[in-house]
């Protein structure tokens, strides 16, 4: 049945990958059924969570680590991608300065920052992209994991991490645009950020992004190291008497997470055109884990699921009743886990279970 659902997730989103690419890239003017562009910026976002809400699978659903700072690796990931983006603007700029970025003319900065070197560079950003929330995750887990720091206790850490570090965003004097962020991106490789065929080039990658990660997630945890994040998650004191290096396992998978966090948040910026300091919210990280247990906490595709319906329903929700939609977030979370355990992948199972014949437990005796 598992596989059943992989199968379909898997086809679902290769389906709207060939669509945007026969219809947007290929064939833009000729069929005429091409999607625009704030269809293909919406449907780019909610991929992005999907990898997003991925990622803290990974650790939550298989490993049992409830990460309530993941928003802060996807943050992270998003200003690296910023910062190379504002560094391909050069001087045409709203103040012209063809090395420093419009808010640092305005607030008198004379002098790139040392941090700011290098991002002129694709390679040097895409590193970047993966590097920082990576060793974020490795010094945070290392000291965490050591010290066996778990439960509860480890859930607010992460969270008073990322808010730590909405704080000093939200400062001027860090370089990283204050309160409004990074935005007025003009391209991306070459290409105008604004065009069409680069917003539909965009979502394609998010897509083919979320496809590799279903794909190696999915091949991960079916291996020796998914079994043993498995029994680290029903019993870490058991999987630690049998020999295995417990604190090595969990600040691997992390780090892992942490970088598939780094990468959706390298995709959402330029599709979005913006990063400020309110993605290290810590509500945005609890909105990650609704997005996981609505759609099925360990099962990978599920929390894909659960990424897309939930914002699906943010979007129509935010426009028609703005003012209730943190009740509706609230309410979504408190039933789905009292009376929806499995999310909706396990609605959906134990009801193909009914519906699709099932193989008769016995064997019959051949004759002999």
């Amino acid at each position: 049945m598992d596989q059943l659902f992989r199968k379909l997730t898997l086809a679902f989103v290769i389906v709207v990958v060939l669509y945007v690419f026969i219809n947007n890239i290929l064939f833009p003017e000729s069929f005429g059924l091409g999607l625009d562009s704030y269809y293909l910026t919406l449907i780019g976002k909610y991929l992005c969570f999907a990898i997003l809400a991925l990622a803290l699978d990974a650790v939550w659903g298989y490993c049992g680590i409830l990460s309530l700072g993941h928003g802060a690796f996807f943050a992270l990931g998003g200003y690296a991608m910023g910062m190379y983006l504002m560094r391909q603007i050069g001087d045409r700029g709203v103040y012209g300065d063809p090395l420093l970025p419009d808010f640092m003319v305005f607030l008198n900065w004379t002098e790139l920052p040392w941090f700011w070197t290098g991002f002129d560079q694709p390679w040097f950003a895409a590193l970047m992209v993966i590097m920082v929330p990576g060793l974020l995750a490795f010094f945070f887990g290392w000291f965490a994991f050591r010290s066996r720091v778990s439960g509860v206790y480890l859930s607010i850490i992460t969270q008073a991490l990322t808010y730590a570090l909405m704080l000093a965003f939200f400062r001027n004097e860090m370089g990283f645009g204050g309160n409004n962020g990074l935005t007025d991106f003009k391209d991306i490789l070459g290409y105008p950020i604004s065009a069409e065929s680069t917003r539909a080039s965009l979502m394609i990658l998010s897509g083919l992004a979320l496809i590799f990660f279903l794909i190696f997630t999915s091949w991960a945890m079916r291996t020796k190291f998914g079994r043993v994040l498995l029994a680290i998650r029903d019993s870490e004191d058991r999987a630690r008497f049998l020999g295995y290096r417990v604190e090595s396992y969990k600040l691997f998978i992390f780090v892992l997470s942490a970088t598939m966090a780094g990468i959706a948040g390298a995709l959402y910026v330029p599709q979005i055109g913006i990063i400020n300091p309110g993605e290290f919210s810590p509500l945005n990280s609890i909105e990650i884990v609704v997005w996981v247990a609505v759609g099925g906490r360990g099962s990978l595709y599920g929390a894909a699921l659960g990424a897309v319906v939930v914002n699906l329903a943010k979007t129509y929700f935010t426009g028609a009743y703005p003012d209730a939609w943190l009740y509706f977030l609230g309410s979504l979370f408190v039933l789905s886990t009292i009376f929806m355990p499995r999310g909706i992948v396990g609605i959906l199972q134990d009801s193909l279970h009914w519906l699709l014949p099932q193989k008769s437990r016995y064997r019959r005796k051949s004759s002999p």
